[in-house]
């Protein structure tokens, strides 16, 4: 999981509930001083939050961005049901184009980490199948997100967190996995989050990291700008497998130095100007 460098939002990032024809999301959002030149939607990966991207949001705001960096249903501050058929992948992907519309903000630049990469990924397939006009989305951006289901040690660890998890209980799960208590405020924060996630939502979109199938080409015929964006490393998927795939999508990429599975984390500064520079060289409409 992300683990971010801070988790209080500071002066400049506001917490509310981004009210939707899905419900409602907590987000964190920031604005630029003047006239936004684009709109972005971040989306975070499997047991993260909008927090992974905390660190992003002033630097993309002073570059002239509004940022919306959003909890999935059922992740930290936003509430879920029990039944794991509203974590399919389907469904979070309507999520994500219902909190685009909500932003009204026409066409927005879509940034997805991780296992958010793949929900990213079915929202603007899903907007492409249904003809959407105006398009949702002007960009998107895969951040530690490869092709398809992740690397074989990641499944054999989603697989034992499928059969621990409703035997033992997130707490005493958060125990095993954490057996020195860190102190401090983040970790104080990481270990409320895992808390909060909703069990039946860890279930359902940990069997999609495990059983997702390549679309790649799906959504180069979508014709959308991508850009992929990773650290040098990556356990989730190897990054040659993102470099494969970037050609596949010929789309721009960027490899984060210094940096592992979650770059948004890690190194905040060269990410967001991995991202900030994607947008404004595409000269986007």
């Amino acid at each position: 999981m992300s683990k971010p460098p801070f988790c209080v939002p500071p002066a400049g990032v506001r917490a509310y509930r981004l009210t939707t024809r899905r419900g409602g999301f907590a987000v964190l959002e920031s604005v630029p001083a003047g006239e936004p030149v684009g709109t972005a939607l971040l989306v975070p990966g499997y047991t993260g939050s909008k927090e992974d991207f905390i660190a992003l949001l002033l630097p993309l705001a002073a570059a002239g961005y509004r940022v919306v960096a959003v909890d999935g249903r059922g992740q930290y501050e936003t509430v879920g049901g029990r039944a794991r058929s509203a974590y399919g992948l389907g469904a979070l992907a309507e999520d994500v184009l219902a909190q685009a519309d909500a932003l009204h903000a026409g066409a927005v630049h879509l940034v997805g980490h991780s296992l958010g990469g793949l929900i990213a990924r079915g929202a603007v397939l899903r907007a492409v199948a249904a003809r959407r006009t105006p398009a949702p989305f002007a960009s998107l951006t895969l951040v530690a997100s490869g092709p398809g289901r992740v690397a074989p040690l990641q499944r054999l660890k989603l697989r034992m967190l499928a059969v621990s998890l409703p035997v033992l209980g997130a707490g005493l799960v958060w125990r095993m996995l954490h057996p020195r208590a860190d102190a401090g405020e983040v970790a104080d924060f990481m270990r409320r989050r895992w808390l909060a996630n909703t069990p039946a939502q860890l279930l359902a979109t940990g069997r999609t990291l495990l059983r997702e199938p390549d679309r790649v080409a799906h959504l180069a015929e979508a014709g959308l700008p991508v850009h992929v964006v990773s650290g040098e490393r990556d356990a989730a998927w190897p990054v040659p497998s993102l470099d494969r795939m970037a050609r596949e999508l010929r789309a721009h990429r960027t490899i984060i130095p210094d940096a592992g599975h979650s770059p948004n984390a890690e190194q905040p500064a060269a990410t967001a100007a991995a991202l900030a520079g994607f947008w404004s060289q595409r000269r986007f409409a």
